[in-house]
């Protein structure tokens, strides 16, 4: 198993959630993050005054998958959070080494 943590443009969530519906996905965690890359901040006017914006808002999906699906999820999202320009975001894959459903003690794959 593996966990894929995606960092994607917010106003891309729901293209990237129904495409990984399409495929089977049945669950994700969403966690709204602010950050900045190569597309850095920018510069805001407010009342006059002109302030930094250093982070930008961003979304965390985590999801955790069985191996033979790991390259069609991160696919998936690639194709979907895609928009050609500078912070499209970045996907990260980290192993899972187990899962347990709270409810049923489910383990391994039978818990995702």
């Amino acid at each position: 198993m593996k966990k894929i943590e995606a960092i994607i443009k917010p106003f891309k969530l729901e293209d990237v959630k129904e495409a990984l519906r399409e495929i089977g996905i049945q669950g994700l965690t969403v966690v709204e993050v602010k950050g900045f890359g190569r597309q850095k901040g920018h510069t805001e006017l407010y009342r006059g005054a002109e302030y930094v914006i250093d982070f930008l808002p961003k979304i965390k999906l985590e999801i955790v998958v069985s191996d033979d699906m790991v390259s069609k999820v991160i696919e998936t999202i690639r194709e979907s959070a895609k928009t050609g320009k500078i912070g499209d975001g970045k996907i990260f894959l980290f192993p899972a080494e187990d899962v347990i459903r709270i409810r049923t003690g489910e383990r391994g794959e039978d818990a995702i």
